[in-house]
C-alpha cells in the first residue's frame, strides 16, 4: 500500500464542525481523526474528521464514488485507513483487526446463513462467543419478538421475504450486544413500499436499544427521515454534517443543495446592494459574503415558491421578488403539481414550482395561464459560481 502524506493531496484537511441537533449531552462515542485511504495514486479519503455522540444515528450519505462504504469499511477494520486514527469509547482501534472491535454489521446482501434456521442465524455470535445454552435462547427469544418474527424461528432465510430476512440480519448484528451497529446500505435491495416501512422499524429499534448507529446510504429520503444528522460526502471529502433540517435548509455548498432535494439553478451576478441580477431582474436573497460584480449560482427549491393570485389580494412575504409568470407546463405527481413557470423577468430561463393540489384548485392554476410567484427571500441561496 502506498502511503499518502498530507502534502500529496489536492484537497485540504476538512475539520467536523460544532456538535448540533442530537443527543446535545451525550459524550463523544467514535472519533474519527484526518483519516485518508488511498488506493494506489486514487485517494478515496481525504483528511476526514468527525465525531459522533453516543446512542446517535448518524447517515453517510452521497453519490457512489463519494467515499462513504470506504469510511464505513475503516471503522469497521475490513479496510484499514493509510493515515488517520479512530476511537471508540476511548479505545484506539485504528489498527485492530474486525474481531477485536465492537460492532454489529448488516450488509446490503443481509449474508444470512441459508443452511441454518432463523433462529440459529441469530445465535450465531452468541455460540461463537461461547454464551451458556439457557442464555442463547433467552437472547434469540427476546430479539424475535423485538423484530416481531417470533412465529418465524424454525424456517429457513429462503422461507421469508426480503424485508424479514432484513430484520432477521439486524437481530443477528444485535444479538452480542455491540456498542455500534453499522448498516452498510441495508434497505436498497427491496422494494419502495418495503423500504419506507422497514426504515421506521430501523429507527425505533434503534433508539429502544439506544445503540450509536452508522447507517450508508445514497438515498437522500432514506437519510433524512431516519438521521439524528448527516455527514454529507462527495469525492473523499466532508462537504456537511447536520441535522436533516440544516443540510435540507441551509446548505453550505452547491453540491449539498443540489444532491439533497430539488433545486432550480441559475447563472446569476452579485448587484451592489448584494441581490443577484438574474435575467432581466435583481431578486433579494438569503444573506451572504459574496462580492458584488461576483459570478455565482442563484438556487431554490420548487416547493419553496409561493403561488399567488394575479390580483394580489394575499399576504406577500417578498414583494420585490414577486414574479408574474406564465404556467408553461404542469406535471401531477400524486401529492403535488410540477409546474414549470415562464416570465421575461427570468429571461431565458425556466421557474420549477412545486404547489400542492389544494394551491392549484384555489388559485385555478392551469397551463397556459397566468399567475404571480414569489421567490421567498430566506429561501433564495447564493453560491459562488464553481470554478
Amino acid at each position: 500500500m502506498r502511503h499518502v502524506t498530507v502534502s500529496e493531496a489536492a484537497t485540504p484537511v476538512r475539520s467536523a464542525p460544532d456538535m448540533q441537533g442530537a443527543h446535545p449531552a451525550a459524550a463523544d462515542y467514535l472519533a474519527i481523526d484526518n483519516i485518508w485511504k488511498s488506493f494506489g495514486d486514487f485517494l478515496a479519503l481525504k483528511g476526514v474528521s468527525l465525531s459522533i455522540k453516543d446512542g446517535e444515528f448518524v447517515c453517510f450519505l452521497g453519490p457512489s464514488g463519494c467515499g462513504k462504504t470506504t469510511l464505513l469499511r475503516a471503522i469497521a477494520g475490513l479496510d484499514l485507513q493509510t493515515l488517520g486514527t479512530i476511537q471508540q469509547a476511548g479505545r484506539d482501534i485504528s489498527t485492530l483487526p474486525p474481531s477485536k472491535r465492537d460492532y454489529g454489521i448488516v450488509f446490503q446482501s443481509y449474508a444470512l446463513f441459508p443452511n441454518l434456521t432463523i433462529e440459529k442465524n441469530i445465535a450465531f455470535g452468541l455460540e461463537n462467543a461461547n454464551r451458556p445454552k439457557a442464555e442463547i435462547k433467552a437472547r434469540v427469544a427476546e430479539l424475535l419478538e423485538l423484530v416481531g418474527l417470533s412465529s418465524q424461528a424454525k424456517k429457513y432465510p429462503a422461507q421469508l421475504s426480503g424485508g424479514q430476512q432484513q430484520r432477521i440480519a439486524l437481530a443477528r448484528a444485535m444479538a452480542v450486544s455491540p456498542g455500534l451497529l453499522l448498516l452498510d446500505e441495508p434497505l436498497s435491495a427491496l422494494d419502495a413500499k418495503v423500504r419506507v416501512h422497514l426504515r421506521h422499524e430501523i429507527k425505533e429499534l434503534q433508539r429502544k436499544l439506544g445503540v450509536t448507529t452508522i447507517m450508508v446510504t445514497h438515498d437522500q429520503e432514506e437519510a433524512l427521515s431516519m438521521a439524528d444528522r448527516i455527514v454529507v460526502m462527495n469525492h473523499g471529502v466532508i462537504e456537511q454534517i447536520g441535522t436533516p433540517t440544516e443540510v435540507y435548509r441551509h446548505p453550505k455548498t452547491l453540491f449539498v443543495a443540489d444532491f439533497i432535494g430539488e433545486t432550480n439553478q441559475f447563472p446569476a451576478k452579485v448587484t451592489d446592494t448584494g441581490r443577484v441580477a438574474l435575467g432581466g431582474t435583481d431578486l433579494v436573497c438569503a444573506p451572504h459574503d459574496i462580492a458584488p460584480g461576483s459570478e455565482v449560482t442563484a438556487v431554490i427549491r420548487p416547493v419553496d415558491v409561493i403561488p399567488h393570485s394575479l390580483d394580489g389580494t394575499e399576504q406577500i412575504g417578498t414583494p420585490e421578488n414577486l414574479i408574474d409568470v406564465t404556467v408553461d407546463q404542469m406535471e401531477f405527481l400524486g401529492s403535488f403539481w410540477r409546474c414549470r413557470l415562464a416570465s421575461p423577468r427570468f429571461g431565458e430561463n425556466i421557474l420549477v414550482a412545486d404547489f400542492s393540489l389544494n394551491a392549484v384548485r384555489r388559485l385555478g392554476i392551469e397551463t397556459g395561464g397566468q399567475m404571480r410567484a414569489e421567490l421567498p427571500q430566506g429561501r433564495m441561496l447564493v453560491f459562488a459560481k464553481a470554478g
